[in-house]
């Protein structure tokens, strides 16, 4: 089943080319794009594409069959959560409820007094957690499916902070960016600790129901800590909804939700990624060409293909979800989609 919504008149109007649509399913079925489940489109006041397919899906590694996805459908984010997460830390930090990205990390984890004697470790911010500079050893490379793999090891743990936090430095912090779920995870636990209610829960209250998102589903570990780095299922409608959030500066209707300071702060470049890429806190950031002329993106990638693209300069949004989990080539289709599909589709700026 395919299921797409497509208005010629209003895409022309938002400054897509007319063959959009024909180009995204021809690319899908040639084999060119795989493992799609939706793709959104939005540009300033328009939704400009949405298109879903039934495809075979799972949460966490459990298989869910054949999903026929559509508006009202959940989809793991994966590791677009970190992105949510961000958004939430700038949340409490505007309420006075976190301290500044500058302040010590291990100062807000009292209860490990012993790691905070290590003078290596002295250093460590909470600025270097969001933006993944902590200089610890960590390893997210291999498959999450090898227990190996630091997030999954930090799972299974018994205490998931100590682990995170304790593992060997080998780094200066705030020199190198290394990926890694327990950065996000030690953010998480301070956002909980700051603002006295678990994530998911901080979460309904201070950033979805201002957005009008009343369905979500926030995935925990077996220890029922939320996941802060993954855990987190939206429609692709509701993502969408955050994502404009951001190009709007942190408003929604003239609401203001999250400020526009955190907004930029967290959207500047804090570390170069292994890959060339810019990184923020929580928030990859790079360039595409538009029209011939490079300009600046910023995105939540996830495991899978899982993408929240967004564009300020060209007022665009995008909203990948795909089912291509584990698979050392998962970045290939939502990036033709970004780059081959919708910018390359654009017609002005």
């Amino acid at each position: 089943m395919v299921e797409t919504q497509w208005t010629t008149g209003a895409a022309e109007a938002a400054g897509f080319d007319v063959s959009l649509e024909r180009k995204l399913l021809a690319g899908i079925e040639s084999g060119l794009i795989r493992d799609v489940h939706a793709v959104l489109i939005n540009r300033g006041d328009t939704l400009v594409l949405e298109h879903y397919r039934a495809a075979p899906d799972e949460s966490w590694g459990r298989s869910l069959g054949t999903v026929a996805f559509d508006a009202q459908t959940l989809h793991d984010l994966r590791s677009v959560t970190k992105s949510v997460t961000s958004l939430l830390y700038g949340i409490a930090l505007d309420r006075g409820l976190v301290p500044q990205p500058e302040a010590p990390l291990l100062a807000q984890f009292p209860d490990y007094a012993d790691l905070a004697t290590d003078p290596a470790r002295a250093g460590q911010t909470i600025g270097h957690a969001l933006s993944m500079t902590l200089g610890l050893a960590w390893d997210e490379y291999r498959s999450y499916a090898d227990p190996l793999n630091s997030e999954i090891a930090m799972e299974n743990a018994p205490d998931r902070y100590r682990f995170a936090l304790e593992q060997a430095v080998v780094q200066p912090p705030g020199t190198h960016w290394t990926y890694s779920g327990g950065a996000t995870a030690l953010v998480g636990a301070i956002i909980e600790r700051g603002t006295g209610q678990r994530i998911d829960d901080f979460a309904r209250e201070a950033l979805f129901a201002p957005l009008g998102i009343a369905h979500f589903e926030w995935l925990s570990g077996a220890d029922g800590v939320a996941s802060p780095a993954s855990g987190l299922r939206l429609t692709a409608r509701d993502l969408l909804r955050i994502g404009r959030l951001v190009l709007d500066g942190g408003r929604i209707s003239e609401r203001p939700i999250v400020s526009r300071a955190w907004i930029e702060a967290s959207l500047a470049p804090e570390a170069a990624t292994d890959d060339g890429l810019g990184y923020g806190y929580f928030w990859f950031l790079g360039e595409a060409p538009v029209l011939g002329v490079p300009k600046p993106w910023m995105a939540g990638f996830g495991n899978g293909g899982q993408r929240l693209w967004l564009m300020p300069e060209a007022d665009i949004a995008c909203v990948i979800f795909s089912g291509n989990y584990n698979a050392p080539d998962a970045w290939v289709s939502p990036t033709r989609v970004w780059r081959e599909i919708i910018l390359a589709n654009l017609t002005n700026l």
